[in-house]
């Protein structure tokens, strides 16, 4: 059996896994600090784990945004983000060079999004979203059971949507200001709240703006992406689970019965939290280098096959 690693580079938290797509055997955790220190960290983890043979890839799960298409000249560097020290930063390259073996590079939300589609809350979707909202707000989004790449990679915490009538709040984004990311992530709702989330009470009527805003982009999502499953992961929908439902009720209201058949009940079953929780991101990263090391492989049937 092939020995595999992955990497969730979160913005707050670094996980670093050894096992396979399915099972994890060895985990560490750490703060993610600057990018060379942090990868640095990674890297002699996967080393200690080596026993009698180094690993055959690894995946790597990463807060954005990312280059992650192979045809651009800085594919698995970071780009423009909040991130202090990060802007810039070779992911995918220091990991590849310090371990000699192939790298498999997506979003940290791509990486969840994969595993919940085939171990978790979106298994036989052939569409689906995984959201997590903790200190960011981002989106993965797979399509036919792959994940969604184009431009970039979808970037759902920076969209902007309509605001709840006399919320004046400014937003919290450093980019957009008042985007999905500036209004519900968790700096975002400790601003707002004026303490952390997870101190205000369930039935606080400051939740009420927070579910408008969270089922303005479920609705969004539903018209544009048309997901089977909505997968809402993360820190702040973890600690206040009454989030959910109550932005899901609101949604038939948004759509206004332009869709008859999302009724609030068959909402309550498409828009579920993660079945993998905290371990959907480190399982997602080991399907990454599982997928590494398969189209490493690729190209050497091919040629036997010749």
């Amino acid at each position: 059996m092939h020995k595999l690693a992955g990497i969730e580079l979160g913005g707050t938290k670094t996980v670093v896994v050894l096992g396979q797509p399915g099972r994890i055997d060895e985990r560490l955790e750490f703060a993610t600090t600057g990018p060379t220190e942090t990868l640095d960290r990674a890297i002699d983890a996967i080393r200690s784990w080596r026993d009698d043979k180094p690993v055959d890839a690894v995946g790597i799960a990463s807060f954005g945004p990312l280059r992650v298409s192979h045809e651009a000249s800085d594919h698995g560097f970071m780009l423009d983000t909040p991130k202090p020290g990060w802007s810039g930063a070779a992911v995918a390259g220091p990991v590849a060079a310090a371990l000699g073996c192939p790298v498999g590079l997506d979003t940290d939300v791509n990486g969840a999004a994969l595993a919940e589609h085939r171990f978790g809350a979106a298994r036989g979707c052939e569409s689906m979203v995984y959201l997590t909202i903790g200190t960011g707000l981002g989106g993965g989004v797979l399509i036919a059971g792959e994940p969604a790449h184009g431009l970039l990679h979808p970037e759902i915490g920076h969209v902007r949507l309509r605001r709840a009538p006399g919320d004046t709040f400014e937003g919290a984004c450093a980019f957009h200001g008042d985007c999905m990311e500036g209004l519900v992530s968790g700096p975002a709702l400790a601003a707002r709240l004026g303490t952390h989330p997870s101190r205000v009470a369930a039935d606080d009527p400051a939740w009420e703006t927070a579910a408008h805003d969270l089922a303005e982009l479920f609705a969004m999502l539903i018209l544009t992406v048309s997901p089977q499953r909505i997968v809402v992961g993360g820190g702040v929908a973890g600690k206040q689970p009454h989030l959910l439902p109550m932005a899901i009720a609101r949604v038939p209201a948004l759509l206004g019965g332009y869709l008859r058949d999302c009724t609030r009940e068959k909402l309550a079953g498409m828009i579920t939290p993660p079945l993998l929780g905290d371990d959907a991101g480190p399982m997602g990263a080991l399907i990454l280098a599982a997928r590494a090391l398969e189209d490493r492989r690729a190209p050497a049937r091919a040629l036997a096959g010749a």
